[in-house]
């Protein structure tokens, strides 16, 4: 089943591109490990999964473009075409002349209702090319106008038009140091308002992938093009295609589904933060041999104590002892730091997958205790190596990961408004006070559930 890829703003566009060339990428390449049948099956899942083919045999993106100003659509379309193995539908864009301001009141209120039916139009031609269509991949930015305000409106529409299609948006966390002077309000506004429409939030943290190029990639001048190539690696070790169990006969069908069964068992707790081991710069690939044990040892840990790469990791944190009652072992957490698991989907790629024990991923004492250990983890797994990685696992969680993020958020943008500060930027395109005040319920009940595991 396809996946329609909707990239909005400047932030989604740049993050898309980068993602269809690194599954493309994958594509093309042939690996050894895995038999000529293997390969070719994988092929055909991944071009079902992600392109359709033009006249001309060139694989074209399934995905729709939309920003309000021309300037990035244009080099995402160019660069796209000059890489002559895949290219962009260029019927399958849209663009205004006048951006949002970085306002999400202008993209939600004033653009989203404008544009519509013609965006609404592109998402209906990409879908008729779809044979069967899994769903939805929004990848939009928290803290600017377009991708928050625009992309917020469009998964609603996604969402009304398209009720049975699975829809699950990937948003990009803005900088702790701070991209625009209204970003905590920007993302207030769009975490409460995808939390009601979206099935799932797919977060990645821009301060964790800076250090991520800065620590694991040694790149000296970081620029958004190597934060975007690290995410478009992560979301490629999750997506493309993978076995769902040890007897399965095909690649998954329904991709997006298969997620959601995974990781979204209550509709309560949406929140989902990837990571993947190894990453390194490709310099560093070519002398380095990794084993099993030692890679799943360390993903672990990056787990249970909430850290976003291999280096650095805490590992006095551990899990609670079997049989503690909830209320101490909430404050152990907080103590400890240790991160609560609602759920857990490890995707494991490369050499000798089958023999790999994942006794460590299923102890109950990661999850919470309202759902069973065997039934809060899933593993994916394929013999077909992963992106010039002989081996590499990736982890999608459901866990207590954002708490904080989302906590100093609010809390910013709780003493913002408390002295009135730049709302009259939002009510003037129609966001009253009353919206706020729903906002910062809804994402208080968020945080205390997560809390509360």
């Amino acid at each position: 089943m396809s996946i329609i890829t909707i990239q909005l703003g400047q932030c989604g566009n740049q993050i898309g591109r980068e993602v269809f060339d690194t599954i493309c990428t994958d594509f093309r390449s042939t690996h050894g490990l895995c038999s000529k049948k293997e390969n070719e099956s994988f092929q055909a899942a991944c071009k079902e999964r992600f392109f359709s083919e033009e006249k001309s045999r060139v694989l074209a993106a399934r995905a729709v473009l939309v920003d309000m100003e021309p300037k990035v659509i244009g080099q995402t379309l160019s660069t796209a075409s000059r890489s002559g193995t895949w290219n962009y539908d260029h019927r399958s864009h849209f663009c205004q002349k006048q951006g949002s301001g970085n306002n999400w009141a202008n993209g939600y209120c004033v653009h989203g209702p404008k544009h519509k039916e013609t965006i609404m139009n592109l998402v209906q031609k990409e879908a008729e090319k779809c044979d069967r269509l899994s769903g939805f991949l929004t990848v939009m930015s928290m803290a600017g106008g377009t991708g928050s305000g625009l992309g917020t409106f469009v998964t609603e529409s996604l969402k009304d038009t398209y009720p049975t299609s699975f829809l699950l948006n990937h948003v990009i966390w803005p900088y702790r140091t701070g991209e625009v002077i209204v970003q905590n309000y920007n993302s207030v506004l769009t975490l409460s308002h995808l939390y009601q429409s979206s099935d799932a939030l797919l977060v990645h943290e821009n301060d964790a992938i800076h250090k991520i190029c800065a620590q694991l990639m040694n790149i000296k001048q970081i620029s958004f093009q190597d934060v975007n190539r690290v995410i478009a690696h992560q979301l490629g070790s999750v997506f493309q295609p993978a076995y769902s169990s040890e007897s399965a006969a095909h690649y998954s069908r329904s991709p997006l589904g298969d997620l959601m069964e995974a990781l979204v068992p209550h509709p309560e707790f949406k929140m989902l933060g990837l990571r993947n081991i190894p990453q390194m710069s490709e310099n560093s690939l070519a002398y380095s041999t990794f084993a099993w044990p030692g890679l799943l040892k360390h993903l672990r840990q990056m787990l249970i104590a909430n850290a976003k790469m291999e280096e650095g990791i805490d590992w006095q944190v551990r899990p609670p002892v079997p049989g503690l009652p909830a209320s101490e072992k909430q404050s152990l957490n907080r103590t400890a730091r240790f991160n609560t698991s609602i759920a857990n989907l490890v995707t494991l790629r490369g050499k000798d997958v089958q023999s790999t024990d994942l006794g460590g991923f299923q102890e109950p004492a990661l999850y919470t205790s309202w759902l069973n250990a065997q039934d809060a983890l899933t593993i994916w797994k394929t013999p077909r190596a992963f992106n010039k990685y002989e081996k590499s696992a990736s982890l999608v969680s459901n866990s207590q990961f954002l708490l904080k993020p989302v906590d100093s958020v609010v809390g910013k943008a709780w003493k913002m408004f408390a002295s009135k500060a730049y709302v009259h930027q939002y009510t003037k395109f129609g966001i009253e006070e009353e919206d706020f005040m729903d906002c910062f319920t809804t994402l208080e009940q968020v945080i205390a559930s997560y809390t509360n595991l």
